[in-house]
């Protein structure tokens, strides 16, 4: 028999333009095109409902900033940090996330495709009821993320930390857990029928799949 392989994720191919340096901040609705937003102090600026095309945002902070509903279209976040920065409802497409220091940030209800999330550390990520097809994380650390009623399509988590997450209510189709580093799985368990993982995952996953099926595991 023919052993069946994982779809390969599509990772963005973001090619900036020459950029143009940016010094001002946030506006709602702005219209933000082949920028350079660089080492900016965003804390607390309202950019709802804002469009990034082919920009990059490097370094700058984002507590408590106001992102709702904003696209960033073929960008990348690069060493961006912040607390409670609200993302809820944005649209990432074609996106790189570089080495991102972020906690308590809302992405519930966004749309994600084709977005690569390399390094860093984000605590309290809720992408509650958010779509993702065609992303990755690699080599970054998620400290109790929560994925609840969420979708995640053709998603592979490489050589990263998974600490606390949850899966409730998520559907999951071709999500790769193979190269977690470590998975501690808080609530959702059942979910993990539309992922792959691996052989010693499954042996560490065991007294959960057992308490999720109702089996009492004793030594006779």
């Amino acid at each position: 028999m023919r052993k069946k392989t994982v779809p390969q994720v599509r990772r963005p191919e973001v090619r900036l333009p020459g950029l143009e340096r940016y010094g001002g901040g946030l506006e709602p609705d702005g219209d933000y095109d082949s920028l350079l937003l660089e080492g900016l102090d965003l804390v607390g600026q309202n950019g709802a409902g804002a469009r990034f095309l082919d920009c990059a945002l490097r370094d700058c902070g984002l507590d408590e900033a106001r992102l709702t509903a904003a696209r960033f279209l073929d960008s990348v976040l690069e060493g961006v940090r912040g607390v409670g920065t609200d993302l809820g409802e944005a649209q990432l497409r074609d996106v790189e996330v570089v080495d991102a220091r972020l906690g308590g940030v809302q992405l519930h209800g966004a749309v994600l495709e084709r977005v690569w999330v390399r390094g860093g550390k984000i605590d309290y990520l809720n992408l509650r009821e958010a779509r993702l097809k065609d992303v990755v994380f690699e080599g970054c650390v998620l400290d109790e993320p929560d994925f609840g009623g969420a979708v995640l399509e053709r998603v592979e988590f490489r050589d990263c930390v998974l600490a606390g997450v949850d899966f409730h209510r998520a559907r999951l189709k071709d999500v790769d857990l193979r190269t977690v580093q470590r998975i501690d799985i808080a609530r959702g368990v059942d979910a993990l029928a539309g992922a792959v993982i691996s052989t010693a995952q499954l042996l560490d996953l065991a007294p959960l799949f057992a308490a999720q099926l109702g089996v009492r595991v004793e030594d006779a």
